[in-house]
């Protein structure tokens, strides 16, 4: 199992109303060529959390899954788990936190595909797009970004720095 984990910081006065745009997962393909789409399906009872369903860019092809999503406004955490799909095992968290000057994100997930003789060729390659997804996103919302930790693979995207 890989685990992959970025830390980005940006600007802000606000991180509650920054946390209520980093959990409308459903802007993500907007803001990041590598997601085809995200159906994000509301809890139906607050006791209920919310699942949705993915379709990312992976090499020549399209990863899917569903994940459930524990969204805690007062924590600034999500937390998700996928329910099926294209991954042997896949769940994360993103947590934000607030800092003097602004907010950083911790995005993390751990992943398996469950073909053991291809992980070498392909953990690098999930790697590569999970930053570089993360980072189109957070940029696409919020302008500036400094990518703190797990910079390592990126591609230079344009207003995102190294800090």
């Amino acid at each position: 199992m890989r685990t992959v984990r970025l830390r980005v910081w940006f600007a802000t006065e606000d991180p509650h109303r920054d946390f209520q745009r980093v959990a409308d997962f459903g802007l993500f393909p907007s803001l990041a060529e590598d997601v085809r789409a995200v159906a994000v399906h509301p809890a139906p009872s607050p006791d209920v959390q919310r699942d949705s369903d993915w379709a990312v860019n992976f090499r020549r092809g399209v990863m899917r899954w569903n994940e459930w999503e524990s969204v805690d406004e007062a924590r600034l955490r999500i937390e998700f788990d996928q329910t099926e799909g294209d991954f042997a095992e896949f769940h994360g968290f993103w947590q934000l936190m607030p800092v003097p000057g602004g907010c950083e994100v911790l995005f993390e997930v751990s992943y398996d595909f469950g073909i053991e003789s291809l992980a070498g060729i392909m953990d690098p390659i999930a790697e590569r797009v999970v930053k570089r997804v993360i980072c189109s996103v957070l940029s696409g919302l919020f302008g500036d970004i400094h990518v703190l930790e797990g910079g390592e693979a990126l591609v230079d995207l344009a207003g995102m720095a190294q800090r």
